[in-house]
C-alpha cells in the first residue's frame, strides 16, 4: 500500500515574483503538514534569486515541493497552473510573504484526513486569517464564529448573513480541487485582485461547507 502513503490532501500553490527575501519562511510554514501536502511554487518570471532558491528546496524536500518555472504571467496565471496540476485532494492559494500557522495547519490536516471516507465530501473548508501589520505589529482577526456553524460540514441555509467587513478571501479558502476544476475558474493574466474571482466564481456549483475555526493563514 505504499501508493495510499502517497496520497496527497492538500496542494498549496505558491505564486513567487522576485520572492527570494521571505519565500523561505512561507515554505517552511508549509512543511510540518508532511508527506500529505503538496507544496507547487509557481516562479513566475523573476529576476532575482526566486528559482534557485525554489529548485534548492524541492531538492531538499523531493516528495513534497516541487517547482514550476514560468514566463511572467502575474499572480492570477500562476494560480491557475497551480489549479491545472494539483496533486492535493484540496487547494490552497499561498502567497510567497504570508505563512500558514502550524497548529491550525495540524487541525486542517486531520479534518482533510477525514474526508475521503464522507459519504459527502466537504466541497469547501473556510478557515480564519490573520492581518499581521509588520509595522506596528497590531494583528487584526477575521473570524466567523457568529455566521457559520463550526465544526460540521453545513449547507448553505445554515449559514447566517455575513457582517460588514466579514469577508471570505482567497486567504480564509480551502476549496475541494475538483470542486475548482468543474466549476472552470480560470483567472485573468497581469491583473491584481484576481481574489474574489477565484473565491466566487465557483461558489454556485459548492454544496458541503466547513468552517475550521482555527487562525490558518497569517
Amino acid at each position: 500500500s505504499g501508493k495510499m502513503a502517497e496520497m496527497k490532501l492538500l496542494t498549496c500553490v505558491v505564486p513567487c515574483y522576485n520572492s527570494a527575501a521571505y519565500m523561505e519562511r512561507t515554505i517552511a510554514s508549509l512543511l510540518p503538514g508532511g508527506e500529505e501536502m503538496d507544496v507547487l511554487i509557481v516562479n513566475d518570471g523573476s529576476t532575482d534569486d526566486t528559482g534557485t532558491i525554489a529548485d534548492r528546496l524541492a531538492a531538499e524536500h523531493p516528495s513534497v515541493v516541487r517547482v514550476h518555472h514560468q514566463e511572467n504571467g502575474g499572480h492570477g496565471s500562476a494560480v491557475n497552473y497551480g489549479m491545472a496540476h494539483a496533486e492535493g485532494l484540496y487547494f490552497k492559494v499561498v502567497d510567497s510573504d504570508d505563512w500558514l500557522d502550524g497548529a491550525a495547519l495540524g487541525q486542517l490536516m486531520a479534518l482533510l484526513r477525514t474526508v475521503p471516507a464522507m459519504e459527502t465530501p466537504i466541497d469547501l473548508i473556510i478557515c480564519n486569517y490573520v492581518y499581521e501589520h509588520t509595522l506596528d505589529n497590531t494583528e487584526k482577526y477575521m473570524r466567523f464564529r457568529k455566521v457559520i456553524p463550526i465544526g460540521k460540514p453545513f449547507a448553505w441555509d445554515e449559514l447566517g448573513h455575513l457582517n460588514a467587513g466579514q469577508f471570505v478571501t482567497m486567504h480564509a479558502a480551502v476549496y475541494r480541487t475538483d470542486v475548482l476544476r468543474r466549476s472552470g475558474v480560470h483567472l485573468p493574466k497581469h491583473t491584481f485582485y484576481v481574489d474574489n474571482v477565484f473565491v466566487y466564481v465557483p461558489l454556485p456549483t459548492v454544496r458541503t461547507l466547513y468552517y475550521l475555526d482555527a487562525d490558518l493563514y497569517r
